[in-house]
């Protein structure tokens, strides 16, 4: 069960990442405005997220994302706030506000999961 949530684990945050460079500007839109130099953490959280998911997939470094990843999920929270109270479009189209609002709560489940991973 344990490999199972590593490799799901590994391959959202490594298709996520990705995401953030196949969608840089979607991914400005939702950044808080007192958030500077958007575009720089946009590719920051990107990278970021494409570490963890190949440390994850490749199960080298796991006890680094287990200790890191819960204040990562912390650090974007804003952003996921601001989507929900502020949607904006994203290739054109703007989320359902119950997706948007869903994944609040989500966030935390995710958090609980990133310290059980092994």
């Amino acid at each position: 069960m344990k490999y199972v949530l590593r490799v799901l684990y590994g391959g959202g945050l490594l298709f996520a990442g990705i995401g953030h460079f196949r969608n840089e500007k979607g991914f400005v839109k939702i950044m808080p405005a007192f958030i500077p130099f958007k575009r720089f953490f946009v590719q920051l959280t990107g990278v970021i997220e494409v570490l963890y998911g190949l440390m994850l997939l490749s199960g080298r470094g796991v006890d680094i994302v287990r200790k890191t990843l819960p204040g990562f999920l912390y650090a974007v929270l804003p952003a996921n706030i601001n989507m929900a109270v502020n949607p904006k479009p994203i290739n054109g189209k703007i989320l359902p506000a119950w997706g948007l609002w869903g994944r609040l709560p989500l966030q935390w489940v995710l958090i609980a999961l990133a310290k059980r991973l092994k």
